[in-house]
């Protein structure tokens, strides 16, 4: 899973990659809104792990806009606010609020697991794959 590790400062994105790529996540980081335009359209994430003072409604209308970022999950991290210290962020679109030093590893893998969206080309609803190899005709 490609995850993109938005912080306030580089200190912050590299300590939020180097607790992610922990868990096996592939990371970028990506320090402010502005960057993470930029990084996400080469890194291409599955979700978006930003830090909670980052998150505003204008930030989350420009990302909404984005081709890249507008169908990407964001989850807000904090290292020092508890999620019960902040707006409920999920009604404003966000997938979910971590406090990373009260969490297990689980905790964290089941909500990135609920999270991740597939990206890339999806078949069609009902398609199959043939069979075998054989029923491919190469004439």
């Amino acid at each position: 899973m490609r995850l993109l590790c938005v912080g306030r400062h580089a200190y912050l994105s590299e300590h939020l990659c180097r607790y992610f790529r922990g868990l096996g996540a592939d990371c970028a980081a990506a320090v402010g809104a502005t960057d993470a335009l930029a990084v996400a359209s080469s890194h291409e994430p599955h979700v978006v792990v930003c830090d909670c003072d980052l998150i505003t409604p204008t930030l989350l209308d420009e990302w909404a806009a984005d081709p890249v970022l507008a169908d990407v999950p964001l989850i807000a991290v904090s290292l020092t606010r508890r999620p019960e210290d902040l707006p409920p962020l999920e009604l404003v679109g966000v997938a979910g609020v971590l406090y990373l030093p009260a969490l297990e590893r689980d905790q964290v893998y089941a909500l990135l697991a609920g999270a991740h969206r597939r990206r890339g080309v999806a078949p069609p609803i009902g398609w199959q794959a043939p069979l075998s190899s054989q029923s491919i005709s190469t004439r």
